[in-house]
């Protein structure tokens, strides 16, 4: 907390962005204190400062603060019980709580499935892990039970720069729009990249997660299209751009 508000005071931001998250979802299962000193302590320590000062903070969130109602086939709301099925989640919902409480002038979004450009140090994204598997391997199974949207980091930047340029503090879900399942996501990466690798779809029980992951986690996100005036592209044009784009 010192080293935090002595950089802080530094600095003197009057906004803060949070995208720091212990991510690991399957190792924070073994380690909840870690898991928690990140997500949920740092969140409150910025929210701390941030309140103190008059200053903005938006702390990013995930969809895995869901997850408890496995006969949801709806997306969700902003106004939708929570319920996370796993450490990581949990220490994720507590940070967005602390925030929420402790700071005025903040905006927590939740966001999903997140790839960009520059894949995450320790665990890659989805799209380059599918890339690379493709290539490797003549026949893939992939988890075709849990659907939810996967999100373009690009995308996603676009509309917390333009949500920060309103006054508009609250509460927002922010993905790309559609859904699919981790198979047809998958399908669709190699069908633009030209893959052709045989895909076959199986349980998540039989992939076997250390941590349970939500079966369904599409989130409603009209909220922030009507206060940008427009809603975030669908996964299906994200993706094909970050394909397009991707260095050879």
């Amino acid at each position: 907390p010192v080293s935090i508000a002595k950089a802080l005071d530094a600095a003197r931001p009057t906004h803060v962005i949070n995208c720091a998250a212990y991510n690991l979802v399957d190792k924070a299962e073994d380690e909840p204190e870690a898991a928690h000193r990140v997500n949920s302590i740092g969140p409150r320590n910025l929210a701390e400062w941030c309140a103190a000062r008059g200053a903005v903070l938006m702390h990013i969130s995930t969809d895995y603060v869901f997850g408890a109602d496995r006969t949801r086939q709806m997306p969700l709301g902003e106004a939708d019980p929570t319920g996370p099925v796993s450490v990581y989640g949990q220490s994720k919902l507590e940070g967005e709580l602390a925030v929420r409480s402790l700071c005025p002038r903040h905006f927590v979004v939740r966001t999903c499935g997140l790839y960009g450009h520059r894949a995450a140090r320790d665990k890659g994204n989805f799209v380059e892990t599918m890339l690379r598997l493709g290539r490797e391997r003549p026949e893939l199974r992939i988890v075709g039970d849990q659907r939810c949207t996967p999100t373009s980091t690009a995308d996603l930047a676009r509309a917390l720069v333009s949500l920060l340029q309103t006054d508009a503090f609250g509460l927002y879900h922010a993905t790309n729009t559609g859904d699919c399942s981790w198979f047809e996501f998958a399908c669709e990466i190699f069908r633009l990249a030209n893959i052709p690798v045989k895909t076959t779809p199986m349980t998540a029980a039989e992939y076997g997660a250390k941590a349970r992951r939500p079966d369904y986690s599409v989130l409603d996100c009209s909220k922030l299209a009507n206060v940008l005036d427009r809603p975030m592209p669908s996964w299906q044009d994200a993706l094909a751009r970050y394909l397009a784009n991707r260095p050879a």
